[in-house]
């Protein structure tokens, strides 16, 4: 047995189903022992689709996502999805090639100290330099990439130690306990809850990756306390849910800003700093803030909390609801806001305006897909709709790329969601930006098997910045590009091509992409007029009162 069959076996020790890459002369010795191995290797057409693929499937399983790169090129194509995941809190292990360890010492070929590349990026990573070590290297990878709060690791592993004779086991997977919140902590949040007038939750991504949405759903039915949810945090509690008051992170007012003007004290439920910055929500840092996660609050000025519960979120929240004797009632004014937005949501659902509007085309997809299905946003303006306008009734059903905000994921990752979920509907929902930047990718999906709807919000132009730029300079510039036909693009890659010509077009046209058994891609028309004009009323918008 050499090093790299001695990796692959502590990788299916780990229980990894699927290796997402690109094969190279540096990473033969491990392709081959995969070969031999239960474990499926994804042949992906650049590597950062790799990565990406391997911070979705974390993300949805919290398993660490696996993906393999050679080294020099191969190593920095696969940073951005690394990066990603760390941003993100999606457990990753990425693996990479390297020259043999005779050559570091010397000026050679697609060199690189990947070790020192890839620190800023990772939590944790290291080079395999003995074959002995590498039990231990993988452990340590994993339960580094999956503790909380998770993210990516990197393992280097040089030519000549791959192909070294190895001796040694995979290491038994230790079992994560669960660490509870002190008892004083908890008494202090009580009496906190029960003296607030108007307690507003902040759900963040945290709460999903500790699977604690039914005691969000609880802790705040029971005490009738309002939820707003991050971009990350979608599905922490049902849209559908009387106190749901979806979605906050826009950087500019709207009619949640409302709820953050009025509340007396801000709960915090996996919440973490990067999903929103508190300098949005609290600038003034007048407003109270109860802090519960699995991990200790990070340090701004604007999020200084008057207690801090660490410790397993779902314990955590029924351990306060114990001790909490809050009796209040929603103030009128939250009942209000909640009335107003879904107002606001509902008068796009009959539409008929062509390009279509970002508020229609979302709303459109919000009917035809299911609870459980999963929508998978890339980065750009359409982004914004989303996070905006895509509720949710389970967590993880709508992903969004939020810590790093990397362009190019929604493909990716919809192979990736598809792999996990075969039998759900998947829609990658991107710009044409962002579309161009991964598409190489559905030639991947179709041969792997994976249908899912790749819907373009097409506008000629990276629409974001267009936005930002109007916003900033009142014009814009360099924005703007040319898209290929791409109906006939999906058709010369063997999927399934639509383009949206009205309206009424998009229901239709969704539902039958979403039964095709190839992969499948959507060219919509979008008007992004609406940018502007969201931010004009943004400008002026009054509250409830």
């Amino acid at each position: 047995m050499n090093t790299a069959e001695l990796l692959v076996k502590c990788l299916e020790n780990e229980g990894v189903e699927y290796v997402f890459g690109l094969p190279g002369e540096e990473n033969m010795a491990v392709l081959e022992a995969l070969q031999h191995s239960p474990i499926q290797f994804i042949t992906t057409r650049h590597e950062q689709g790799a990565a990406f693929m391997a911070d979705v499937y974390g993300r949805l399983t919290g398993k660490a996502g696996v993906c393999l790169s050679t080294l020099g090129p191969g190593a920095t194509n696969l940073m951005t999805g690394v990066a990603d995941a760390n941003l993100d809190g999606a457990p990753l292990v990425a693996i990479t090639g390297q020259v043999g360890t005779d050559r570091m010492h010397i000026e050679s070929h697609q060199y690189l100290d990947l070790v020192a590349m890839f620190a800023p990026v990772t939590k944790w990573n290291a080079q395999i330099v003995r074959p002995s070590n590498t039990p231990e290297i993988v452990r340590k990878a994993f339960k580094i990439a999956q503790s909380e709060k998770p993210g990516a690791v990197h393992i280097d592993l040089p030519e000549n130690i791959a192909e070294m004779a190895a001796a040694g086991q995979p290491l038994q997977r230790d079992k994560q306990e669960k660490v509870y919140s002190a008892y004083h902590s908890m008494n202090e949040a009580a009496i906190a809850i029960s003296k607030a007038k108007n307690p507003l939750i902040l759900a963040g991504n945290g709460a999903l990756r500790a699977s604690a949405s039914e005691a969000v759903i609880e802790f705040a039915t029971q005490l009738n306390i309002p939820v707003v949810n991050t971009f990350m945090g979608k599905g922490s509690i049902p849209y559908t849910h009387p106190l749901a008051l979806w979605t906050t992170g826009l950087q500019k007012r709207d009619f949640i800003s409302c709820a953050f003007d009025e509340t007396d004290l801000v709960i915090a439920i996996g919440y973490d700093l990067i999903e929103y910055s508190p300098k949005k929500w609290n600038p003034n840092q007048t407003i109270p803030i109860i802090h519960i996660s699995s991990m200790s609050a990070e340090i701004d000025s604007s999020y200084i909390p008057i207690a801090e519960i660490v410790g397993d979120i779902s314990d955590s929240l029924t351990e306060i609801l114990r001790r909490s004797d809050r009796r209040g009632k929603p103030e009128p004014h939250a009942i209000e806001l909640r009335t107003e937005i879904r107002q606001d949501y509902e008068q796009y659902a009959g539409d008929t305006g062509y390009p279509i509007k970002p508020q229609k085309i979302v709303y459109d997809l919000r009917q035809v897909m299911g609870p459980d299905d999963i929508v998978i946003s890339d980065v750009g303006a359409h982004k914004m709709w989303i996070a905006r306008h895509y509720h949710c009734d389970r967590p993880n059903t709508c992903l969004i790329s939020n810590g790093f905000a990397a362009m190019g994921i929604a493909i990716p990752g919809a192979i990736a969601a598809k792999l996990v979920n075969p039998k759900l509907k998947v829609v990658a929902a991107t710009g044409d930006g962002g579309f161009m930047m991964n598409c190489q990718e559905l030639e991947t999906a179709l041969r792997v098997g994976t249908a899912f709807v790749t819907l373009v919000f097409n506008d000629g132009g990276y629409g974001l910045i267009e936005w930002k730029q109007e916003d900033q300079f009142g014009h814009s510039s360099y924005i703007k590009f040319n898209n290929p036909d791409f109906v006939k693009f999906a058709e010369s890659m063997g999927l399934k091509g639509y383009r949206v010509e009205s309206a009424s077009d998009l229901v239709p046209i969704l539902k039958e992409a979403l039964a095709q058994d190839v992969p499948t891609v959507i060219d919509c028309p979008v008007d992004y007029r609406e940018n502007a004009r969201f931010t004009q009323r943004s400008q002026v918008l009054s509250c409830p009162i």
